[in-house]
């Protein structure tokens, strides 16, 4: 049995969880990746980091109140909660993305299928 994945109400949000886990460059390319509003299989992200890193960031963004998982069979999906930031923290979405797309913060994030080339790990 899958354990569900707890997802914490727009009122439990709290301002320095959500800005201590945007604190990572590759977080905040994940949010701007999730910006459009598309759910995402995490296959389907490309990220310069290890799956099991990987898996930390989207459980840092998920425990802040920044995403949804949701689990189908053996597959991951996330979603980022646009309206339940605008409704806890109105504004603070917008800023954030508009001063990640200045300073091109998270822009080594990409998806398997827009052909970008994100440099692996070494191990």
């Amino acid at each position: 049995m899958v354990k569900e994945a707890r997802h914490p109400d727009p009122g439990e949000m709290v301002l320095t969880e959500v800005m201590a886990a945007l604190s990572d460059p590759i977080r905040v390319g994940v949010v701007r990746l999730l910006s459009d509003g598309q759910e995402r299989g995490w296959g389907a992200l490309r990220v310069p980091v290890s799956k099991s890193t990987l898996s930390h960031h989207l459980r840092v963004l998920r425990d802040a109140g920044l995403t949804r998982t949701r689990q189908e069979g053996t597959r991951c999906y996330v979603v980022l909660r646009s309206e339940d930031l605008h409704t806890r923290f109105p504004g603070l979405l917008d800023a954030v993305l508009a001063a990640a797309d200045s300073e091109d913060v998270g822009s080594q994030v990409g998806l398997a299928t827009d052909g970008s080339r994100v440099r692996q790990p070494r191990r």
